[in-house]
């Protein structure tokens, strides 16, 4: 027995809407297996699903198959995440912003905020 990858991501909440997991495959972000998956792609109990979501990598093993969305305890239970753990954010500090409507920077300005960032 096998189930459209789209309507698994979507079923065990990996994407909040079938069509974006639809849109997802369609992009080339899901992978099954070593392959690019199409949203019609089989998925079967045991297959690795790779997906890219905002930047990161998602390693998903198919465990148990399922069609309709249901509660996260039902969606967990149908998959295994074999992924790494999201790094955590970067805080960049403060960021100097010009004013609205001051214009190009002059030459000046510019070697004085490249000393300023350290470069």
């Amino acid at each position: 027995m096998s189930v459209r990858v789209d309507v698994w991501l979507w079923a065990v909440r990996i994407f909040k809407t079938r069509s974006r997991s639809t849109a997802a495959c369609k992009a080339g972000h899901v992978r099954v297996g070593d392959d690019r998956a199409k949203p019609a792609t089989p998925v079967r109990i045991g297959d690795r699903v790779r997906v890219r979501i905002e930047g990161f990598d998602r390693d998903l093993e198919v465990t148990g198959l399922i069609e309709k969305r249901g509660s996260a305890e039902v969606a967990r239970a149908n998959l295994i995440d074999h992924s790494p753990p999201r790094p955590k954010a970067i805080d960049v500090g403060y960021v100097p912003m010009r004013e609205p409507g001051a214009g190009r920077p002059t030459k000046r300005e510019r070697r004085d905020l490249t000393r300023l960032r350290g470069h």
